[in-house]
């Protein structure tokens, strides 16, 4: 099944509420000052000063509300352009600058991940919480690693967000360094708070995170 979800409108909605706020405070304001100078004593004027100073302070305040409606909208409407591009990854093969992956009863978690030729490698599979479920050796150089929730002890993990991490040292003994990414098949697009997300096996990863994109297998 294959979804595009529409940006939240929540984003919009409050300013608009406090620009409506905003404008009936303003208009009372106008009524008060005009009410309060046309009866002020003429042997003893009030100041005007503060008073201007105070319109002034109300103008700023409407127009900063103003200004952030149009950004509001402005992000909302970039949202939906990035969601409408992004939906042509739908049923396309991802991988992510990411090392959390999904795991499903029908699809493996997978990762790829890229070390020094000849290094010794060891994976190890935390869970959301960070809890330690699982541990592997790994081969050398680059590789791909498809884990289909087999625990150490015989159970079978649920379904979920898991993250692989490797360990790796050369000949002498040295650690190296070693990247790691996800992958996986895009079902969903979703917008929400001005940011845009690609639903992988159960798991949203960022836009921004993509790193390479290829036919479905």
């Amino acid at each position: 099944m294959t979804t595009v979800t529409a940006p939240a409108t929540t984003a919009t909605t409050a300013p608009a509420t406090v620009a409506s706020q905003t404008a009936v405070d303003f208009n009372m304001f106008l009524k008060l000052l005009t009410t309060q100078m046309q009866n002020q004593d003429p042997l003893k004027p009030m100041d005007s000063t503060e008073y201007t100073q105070q319109l002034a302070q109300f103008s700023q305040v409407e127009q900063t509300v103003k200004q952030t409606g149009t950004l509001a909208d402005i992000l909302a409407q970039l949202t939906t352009q990035n969601m409408a591009q992004a939906s042509g990854f739908i049923g396309r093969d991802a991988t992510f600058d990411s090392a959390v992956a999904g795991l499903s009863a029908a699809t493996p978690a997978r990762w790829g991940y890229a070390a020094p030729p000849g290094a010794t490698l060891t994976g190890t599979i935390t869970d959301a919480a960070g809890v330690k479920v699982a541990t592997m050796a790994l081969d050398p150089g680059n590789g791909d690693v498809r884990w289909d929730g087999k625990l150490d002890d015989g159970r079978t993990a649920p379904a979920g967000a898991y993250t692989l991490s490797v360990a790796g040292t050369d000949a002498r003994g040295q650690a190296v360094s070693v990247g790691v990414t996800s992958i996986g098949r895009v079902t969903e697009v979703l917008g929400s708070g001005g940011s845009v997300t690609l639903g992988v096996n159960g798991v949203q990863q960022a836009l921004g995170k993509l790193h390479r994109l290829a036919a479905s297998e």
